[in-house]
């Protein structure tokens, strides 16, 4: 298991780094949202990602949520193929945050 990270690039780019499974992703993770309010438009790059499972799925959308409340532009980037077969399971491919083109 490989512990989450969020990284800030800058200029409202953070990339996320680790695992996006059920193991790595702790109460401190789903909390710590804040950084969705550096600025109105946040893009988070998953290119880091080194496995994921249906959490990863779950937390995206709560990040989505988190930013709709707080009137945040929110783009993922460089979706692993395992949360995009997980997306069009669940049909969440079809959402407008959830771009399929990097």
């Amino acid at each position: 298991m490989s512990k989450l990270a969020i990284i800030d690039q800058g200029a409202g780019v953070f990339v996320i780094d680790g695992d996006l499974t059920f193991a790595s992703i702790d109460k401190k993770t789903v909390k710590s949202f804040d950084f969705l309010k550096s600025t109105k438009q946040v893009t988070i790059d998953l290119s880091q990602v080194a496995c994921t499972d249906s959490a990863g799925l779950a937390l995206m959308i709560e990040w989505i949520k988190y930013a709709h409340q707080h009137k945040t532009q929110l783009r993922f980037k460089n979706i692993p193929e395992q949360l995009r077969n997980l997306a069009k399971l669940s049909g969440f491919d079809q959402s407008s945050h959830f771009t399929m083109a990097d």
